[in-house]
């Protein structure tokens, strides 16, 4: 033991190499294993995907719900129906071409931008049954947006305007024509009154607003309705 001490007092100095070879290898050997435990972490890793790969190729992969395009497709041909059903209240009503006959004039630059816009959704409108592909029933619905905001567009320039495009002979001559309109489709009016003013609605309005076939056919509906019958006096009691 005194020889011991003998020799550590002489050689103390070589404390600090020993000390620092003696941390040296703990960190040596903490590294080592560090590196053995990340090692083994990746394995587990590995082990893991490789069997969740297998377990996801032996099961079938879930099933897409196809029906949503299907539903979007519904949507696209509801909205164009919307729009083409709003643009009929004016093709089909006399009393609002008169009112805005800018939306029966194909010369005004909107209303002609409309009827385009109505041509390329028509054209691109799925027949019934057809399942189109996604490239075309995007290009569908792009256009029945277009088509929407056309007709909008045409609304809103057509009810600014009114008939603002005509002289003011022409505004006379459609104001006349809106007043007999009126005479032709009251039923307190007699049936000769009303024939009468249902051909001066078609003068006035020769040469400045065209009527299509169906408006015509609507309006004479109208004018041909017969007088209300009266009502039988109840029998005395």
């Amino acid at each position: 033991m005194n020889e011991f001490l003998q020799f550590a007092g002489q050689y103390w100095w070589l404390v600090f190499p020993l000390f620092g070879m003696t941390m040296g290898a703990i960190g040596t050997v903490n590294k080592q294993r560090e590196l053995s435990a990340r090692r083994r972490h990746r394995e587990q890793l590995e082990l893991i995907r490789m069997q969740g790969g297998e377990v996801a190729a032996s099961r079938p992969a879930p099933a897409v719900a196809a029906p949503a395009a299907g539903d979007d497709l519904r949507r696209v041909e509801a909205q164009h129906d919307d729009v083409t059903h709003r643009w009929l209240d004016y093709e089909l009503d006399v009393s609002k071409l008169i009112a805005y006959p800018a939306m029966s004039d194909g010369r005004q630059p909107l209303t002609a931008a409309f009827l385009r816009a109505k041509k390329v959704a028509d054209n691109l409108r799925p027949a019934a049954g057809e399942t189109p592909s996604p490239e075309r029933a995007k290009e569908y619905r792009d256009a029945v947006t277009d088509y929407e905001v056309a007709f909008e567009l045409a609304e809103r320039d057509a009810r600014r305007v009114k008939a603002a495009a005509f002289t003011p002979d022409e505004r006379k001559r459609l104001e006349t024509a809106q007043q007999l309109l009126g005479v032709a489709v009251d039923q307190a009016a007699s049936p000769n009154e009303r024939q009468v003013a249902y051909r001066r609605v078609r003068q006035e309005l020769d040469g400045l607003i065209w009527l299509s076939d169906e408006a015509v056919e609507n309006l004479e509906k109208k004018v041909a309705l017969e007088l209300p019958s009266a009502t039988p006096p109840e029998p005395a009691a």
